[in-house]
């Protein structure tokens, strides 16, 4: 069955290293265990990215972290997701400048059951691709996107196309926040 908007998410659990300031985390308090229940209530942006130590992916997951208070501005959680341990996390987090202070989570799919339940992942590498899924607080899939490793994705965007489904309106091309929606 393929994966669609305005149908149930994929549901997921599996373990995170948690956001904030990686100095601070150690082995007993950097990593927990969430599902896409605990968040029941709120907008998730759930984003994808193939792997730690890489080159685009570090930009999009700052700049994720540079928009994360905007996001939370408007009820939305972000989390990103990879194919790599939770322990290659951490060791990225701690090693990457940028990724320091992370404000959100990065969930570990090391036995890569999330990505394919997202239909994202690339089963001849065994990484995900870039995909990028919006899910409603209850729980529906609002809106997906995939793109190649090669390009990285827009924060701002992202942030925009929440505002426009949380206008629970038709909005046209191009609508930003504040313009007039058609119904």
């Amino acid at each position: 069955m393929a994966l669609l908007v305005e149908h149930n998410a994929p549901k997921f659990k599996g373990f995170v290293v948690v956001g904030g300031d990686v100095s601070k985390l150690n082995a007993d308090n950097a990593f927990k265990e969430i599902s896409l229940d605990d968040y029941k209530g709120k907008w998730v942006v759930l984003f994808f990215y193939p792997l730690d130590f890489t080159f685009v992916c570090p930009t999009e997951i700052e700049e994720f972290g540079n928009t994360y208070e905007e996001f939370k501005k408007i009820n939305c959680e972000v989390i990103a997701c990879s194919t790599d341990s939770k322990h290659s996390h951490l060791a990225w987090r701690r090693t990457h400048p940028s990724l320091n202070n992370l404000p959100y989570p990065m969930l570990a799919d090391f036995t890569r059951e999330i990505s394919r339940s997202y239909e994202i992942l690339r089963e001849e590498t065994g990484y995900a691709l870039r995909g990028l899924y919006i899910i409603d607080p209850n729980g529906m899939l609002q809106y997906s996107v995939i793109h190649t490793e090669d390009v990285g994705r827009n924060s701002a965007e992202v942030l925009r196309v929440i505002k426009a489904l949380q206008t629970g309106k038709q909005t046209p091309c191009n609508w930003t926040p504040g313009q007039k929606t058609l119904n």
